[in-house]
């Protein structure tokens, strides 16, 4: 069962929601974009349903929400420190089922990840809930029905867009006192069956294969290709990774405040060590590394990918480097490396 609304009803609703929750949706920012003249979409707080972009995808996904881009997690003097404060308002976040799913992988790294939960993660994260966006045809370098991540369960409310209004399958029992008066009808959520873009995942059996390909020349490509700009991961709506800064204020150098900010393992220096030790010298390797963590290394830990296919990655790279792409010649180099290794045995 489900409830239909017109667009003048879902904002009275929207504006009773807002006395309680923080609400976020897909919004466009005009003329931010990355050339002249261009539009950007990104997650920010709504004032009405209107606002919501639906029929395109948005640039950035909606991680930043819960896990921001630079977040300050403490202020520090000379002889003590105090924790940042969040508000006591909880969050609504209209999400599609790819980043709904690009939740479930960032919590595997962020809470309960042996036995730690990330503290500044998990006090937004306990105040979330998700409102899909129903999505049923996606776009060209959209490739979730691939990558198994297409359908998404763990909501508390789903929406269809309508011309003149929307229909919702609410689940939470807090959200279904908002809609005493809706009418109700029947609704059952679709999702995409086909993507345009499709991958085979690859399947890498020992560690033998894995070693092989580490080696392999399908990398080499990318030394002339990739430029190390960080693009594709600070779009990714799965990449974890950041780093953490003091900020000494200028009025007073015994004090100051601690930010943590994503960094992306496609930048020159994000693995150097004490003494300047690298890992990973070149952008082939770096793309290597990240590539195999997409689609083998966090499968190996947790038992699925952790790619969902958004396609965002492929959309934000200054040189148009296709990660379904990516993945595709991954597969292809897998296989010719199981050939040689049986004809060699």
């Amino acid at each position: 069962m489900g409830f239909s609304l017109s667009f003048e009803k879902a904002n009275a609703l929207l504006k009773e929601l807002k006395k309680e929750y923080r609400v976020f949706a897909p919004k466009r920012f005009e003329k931010q974009g990355r050339y002249s003249d261009t539009d950007i979409i990104r997650y920010d707080e709504i004032d009405c349903v209107e606002e919501i972009v639906v029929v395109e995808k948005s640039t950035y996904s909606p991680k930043e929400i819960i896990f921001p881009i630079t977040q300050t997690i403490l202020y520090f003097t000379e002889d003590e420190y105090r924790e940042t404060k969040t508000d006591d308002k909880k969050i609504l976040i209209f999400m599609r089922p790819c980043d709904i799913n690009a939740r479930t992988v960032q919590e595997r790294i962020y809470m309960g990840n042996g036995g730690f939960d990330d503290y500044y993660y998990k006090r937004v994260r306990e105040k979330v809930k998700f409102v899909m966006m129903e999505c049923v045809k996606g776009w060209d370098t959209c490739f979730c029905v691939s990558m198994g991540t297409n359908v998404a369960t763990n909501y508390a409310a789903a929406v269809r867009f309508l011309e003149d209004g929307v229909l919702l399958d609410v689940k939470d029992e807090e959200l279904k006192g908002y809609f005493a008066n809706a009418p109700e009808v029947q609704f059952e959520v679709d999702y995409i069956k086909e993507n345009e873009t499709k991958v085979e995942l690859p399947q890498i059996p020992n560690k033998q294969v894995l070693n092989a390909i580490k080696s392999h020349s399908m990398w080499k490509e990318y030394d002339s290709r990739c430029v190390g700009c960080g693009a594709c991961t600070i779009a990714c709506g799965t990449c974890t990774c950041f780093t953490t800064t003091d900020i000494f204020y200028s009025e007073n150098k015994n004090a100051g405040e601690r930010r943590r900010t994503y960094a992306s393992c496609q930048v020159d220096g994000f693995d150097e060590m004490a003494g300047g030790m690298k890992f990973r010298k070149s952008h082939a390797e770096r793309m290597r590394y990240k590539v195999l963590h997409k689609v083998h290394d966090y499968k190996e830990s947790f038992g699925e990918n952790m790619c969902v296919g958004c396609g965002r990655c492929t959309d934000r790279c200054p040189q148009f480097i296709s990660f379904s792409h990516s993945i595709e010649k991954l597969n292809k180099a897998v296989k010719e490396v199981c050939e040689q290794l049986a004809t060699q045995s």
